[in-house]
């Protein structure tokens, strides 16, 4: 079977795992790898066999115009806001994986679907958002949330240099999907770097106001919203299911983990595995369309 020739700007944590991920792939091929500086991300892409340049975005659009047509861009906010532009000139189907929000956001377990693979970019909102935003939907559909909050904590060696750059982004862009793909009416997210040793996995704490309280029916949206969000992410599960904080209250808590492939960081690295599995999912989405499977 054909392949869909993709490409990765900025080779960090988040870019080097991908390679190992899209190396997995039956619908994506790597070809191109590009950083704004020489860096050991690019050590690895050509040990793979794959052509990196130090020369940015302008490197890649000059030498695979028409042949890349799909691109994940694992910068900064801010770098991503100089190239996204560039790269929709030339058709490359864009995978935001940066909190810059100039695109729509995309968390496959809620909103994958045609209309979205026809965007000429998406954001992949956050880390935090892909693992939170999921369930905050699925309650929100049986119980109408009204207030939505959530406390992120990330082992601080998965956190790279992008991650830390951008905490307020995270943070704002995490709360905008919170409400506008989570449904919730209002959200407030924290964001923890925990340098515990051992480290710690990903968990994410979600706590949750409802007009609708029926315990059943939350727990059921949210056992099916885990087994889709286990078909990308086979390590996200529950360290606590939804449970009523109080009889007499309407806050719902819940505490989702995520345990990493260990393909390029450690397996506690969750945060890293989830951003980057949804990615996968959507890009491959966007290749079987394109290869018309």
């Amino acid at each position: 079977m054909d392949k869909i020739k993709v490409g990765i700007i900025g080779p960090g944590n988040i870019g080097q795992d991908l390679m190992i991920k899209i190396g997995r792939s039956k619908y994506l091929e790597l070809v191109c790898v590009v950083n704004i500086r020489e860096s050991k991300g690019l050590e690895h892409a050509r040990k793979l066999g794959i052509d990196a340049s130090p020369l940015g975005v302008d490197y890649l659009i000059e030498n695979y115009k028409g042949k890349i047509k799909i691109v994940f861009d694992a910068t900064s906010a801010k770098a991503h806001l100089s190239a996204y532009k560039k790269l929709q000139d030339v058709g490359m189907f864009v995978l935001d994986l940066t909190p810059a929000s100039v695109a729509p956001y995309c968390v496959p377990a809620v909103n994958l679907d045609n209309n979205m693979l026809t965007e000429k970019e998406v954001n992949l909102v956050t880390c935090a958002g892909q693992a939170t935003t999921p369930m905050v939907s699925a309650i929100n559909e049986v119980a109408d949330v009204y207030y939505a909050e959530i406390v992120s904590s990330l082992s601080s060696d998965s956190a790279g240099a992008g991650t830390r750059a951008n905490i307020d982004e995270f943070t704002e862009t995490t709360r905008n999907a919170l409400i506008t793909i989570g449904g919730a009416d209002e959200a407030k997210v924290i964001i923890i770097l925990n340098p515990a040793e051992p480290p710690i996995y990903m968990s994410n704490t979600i706590y949750t106001k409802v007009r609708n309280l029926d315990m059943d029916k939350i727990i059921e949206s949210t056992n099916k919203c885990l087994d889709k969000m286990q078909e990308y992410v086979p390590g996200v599960r529950f360290k606590m299911e939804p449970t009523l904080k109080d009889l007499n209250d309407d806050i719902v808590v819940m505490i989702l983990e995520v345990e990493g492939l260990g393909d390029f960081l450690p397996v506690h690295s969750g945060n890293l595995d989830i951003i980057n599995a949804a990615a996968i999912k959507i890009a491959e989405e966007k290749a079987k369309k394109l290869l018309e499977v």
